[in-house]
């Protein structure tokens, strides 16, 4: 069964086609890589398809309904998630604060009980402490919960991000060059990170990445972009021993 299903997405900024008739079809609970030179249009496709760009023509089913043109609040609370290349933490805010964000898509309360702190507020804020709890401690980061987000060390910081993203529940879950900035042991950590989200959390994740040993070591199957449109599809092992996807991306 497919979670996601792109058909002709396009977009232009002025007279550019940033992308062009863009498809792909992705598994539940598949691990799947998005990849291509730099500008080729793939954080355009995870804005698309998070609600930052409105396409120009294309439709985007997540699990069997349309969430193409919709504001970026109604995609995540239809169940996708993102992480950023450049970190986007509240940084002043505590570790666990962070991830309660994540949790008012299914934890909320009306203005009056939050001001006049009505026995409602106190019922949810302990149900979100507890759960953000939860999810810390799947990440070895409950230690952390009231550190100020901007002094945990870089790796840390992506898992925070991560787990603040799982903390909406999602379907599909995007991940946006989670290695950058990493050195090796640091990237190993993650690529066994993002087969642990994968497996406890039964999700499905789409990720876009230039580290093709984190790609070719956990990613079943790829979409290569070029020029905005699509290079290449299929199974991993495949799509980079394709001669085109080396001329145009690895290099000849």
């Amino acid at each position: 069964m497919n979670i996601l299903e792109v058909n002709r997405l396009s977009i232009a900024f002025g007279g550019l086609k940033a992308v062009d008739n863009f498809n792909i079809e992705i598994k539940k609970g598949q691990l799947y890589g998005l990849i291509g030179p730099n500008g080729a249009g793939k954080t355009t496709v995870f804005n698309l398809l998070t609600g930052v760009y409105k396409p120009d023509a294309g439709i985007i089913m997540l699990d069997g309904v349309n969430v193409a043109g919709k504001r970026t609040i109604s995609i995540c609370q239809a169940g996708i998630a993102r992480t950023f290349q450049n970190i986007r933490l509240f940084t002043e805010m505590s570790v666990l604060d962070n991830v309660k964000v994540g949790l008012h898509n299914h934890h909320r309360y009306g203005i009056a009980t939050g001001l006049f702190r009505l026995p409602g507020y106190f019922r949810a804020e302990k149900e979100m402490d507890e759960r953000a709890m939860e999810l810390l401690k799947v990440f070895d980061m409950e230690q952390y919960f009231d550190y100020k987000a901007a002094n945990l060390p870089y790796g840390q910081q992506r898992k925070l991000e991560i787990a603040r993203a799982l903390a909406t529940e999602p379907k599909l879950l995007l991940l946006d060059e989670p290695a950058a900035g990493m050195n090796p042991n640091e990237t190993t950590e993650l690529m066994e990170m993002i087969r642990f989200v994968r497996d406890t959390f039964d999700m499905t994740i789409l990720l876009i990445e230039h580290d093709m040993k984190l790609v070719s070591g956990i990613c079943e199957a790829l979409t290569v972009l070029n020029f905005g449109q699509v290079l290449c599809q299929g199974e991993t092992a495949e799509v980079l021993n394709d001669p085109e996807v080396i001329k145009a991306y690895l290099g000849e």
